[in-house]
């Protein structure tokens, strides 16, 4: 009688992809350890669902640039921008002398752009459940 080839008859182990468990064969396609399960998307919808009202409340604080980076956990950034607002005033007045003024539409710019920044950067200070 032969002798039945074991490594044909046994399932396949893999670790899983995220948390490197090694998963169950009966159930290859999920993890008891970390809930992944195959098909699924790597990241859960709330880490990366942007728009939240911390979100706009930190955009709405950005009209000083650098509050609403501090709102959010990003301090040296935040104490960045808010020196950098500093002297982009200063640059754009003096551009703006030489420009009849219109040097001063690069204000407004800058805001947006730290606007913009602060509201799709993660939440430091309150991270997703």
């Amino acid at each position: 009688m032969p002798i039945p080839d074991t490594a044909a008859t046994l399932p396949e182990t893999r670790p899983c992809p995220l948390c490197g468990t090694t998963l169950d064969p009966a159930q290859p396609e999920e993890c008891p350890r970390c809930d992944w399960v195959r098909g699924a998307p790597e990241t859960p919808e709330e880490e990366t669902r942007v728009g939240t009202p911390r979100d706009l409340a930190a955009m709405i604080m950005s009209v000083v640039p650098g509050l609403g980076h501090f709102y959010k956990g990003h301090k040296i950034v935040g104490a960045l921008l808010f020196a950098g607002g500093m002297i982009a005033i200063g640059i754009c007045s003096v551009i703006a002398t030489a420009t009849m003024g219109l040097g001063l539409l690069l204000i407004p710019l800058y805001w947006v752009g730290v606007m913009l920044h602060v509201y799709w950067v993660e939440d430091r200070a309150h991270p997703p459940v």
